[in-house]
């Protein structure tokens, strides 16, 4: 896929540490992450919460990747990320926003009632980074790794995508590689100003 962007970087890495530790080092000033699973946000949320001192989050996810290695019921990874940031503080819960997250384990669901995330987009911080797993939509809108039952359409993603100003930063994740995903994902990040 041609990236028109002045700054891109290709990570691959053999470990999920060694992929953070590569988009903390790579991580431009307003980055752009496309592709692999939600992890993939986590080296550029932590080097931009680092460089801004704080820094809010929203997450736009049929999941809501916030299970511990002791509450998953997989121990998948990727399942994981959002509260990979939050219990490395480099976001807190009160500055999270879960959007389109309809498949939740019973241990994240207790998890967003006690920490006090929202989940309907509100006031936002003056830096924050989008998070969009493609999954978020509804299936057959895109081609996604892991369809759920229901989500947004297309044009319904890209009107909120556009009500949030200006990200620090924003990715799309979850996607298979596919002609049809290429021709649609510039409408997504042309909302977001990207």
């Amino acid at each position: 896929m041609p990236l028109p962007w002045p700054d891109a970087a290709v990570v691959e890495s053999d470990t999920l540490a060694e992929q953070i530790a590569a988009f903390e080092r790579l991580t431009p000033a307003r980055p752009l992450v496309l592709g692999g699973c939600c992890c993939a946000h986590v080296g550029a949320v932590r080097e931009l919460a680092r460089r801004h001192g704080s820094i809010g989050i929203v997450w736009i996810d049929a999941h809501g990747d916030l299970n511990t290695p002791e509450s998953s019921p997989s121990g998948n990874a990727w399942g994981m990320p959002l509260r990979m940031l939050i219990d490395a503080g480099d976001v807190a819960p009160e500055d999270v926003t879960l959007l389109g997250a309809r498949n939740l384990d019973e241990p994240e669901e207790a998890f967003v009632a006690e920490a006090g995330i929202r989940t309907e987009l509100g006031p936002l911080r003056e830096r924050v980074y989008v998070a969009v797993d493609c999954d978020a939509v509804a299936p057959g809108e895109l081609d996604v790794f892991m369809p759920e039952p229901g989500g947004f359409i297309l044009d319904e993603l890209e009107r909120l995508l556009a009500s949030i100003p200006t990200p620090a930063g924003a990715g799309f994740t979850g996607l298979v590689r596919s002609a049809r995903n290429e021709e649609l994902l510039p409408r997504l990040g042309h909302a977001l100003g990207l």
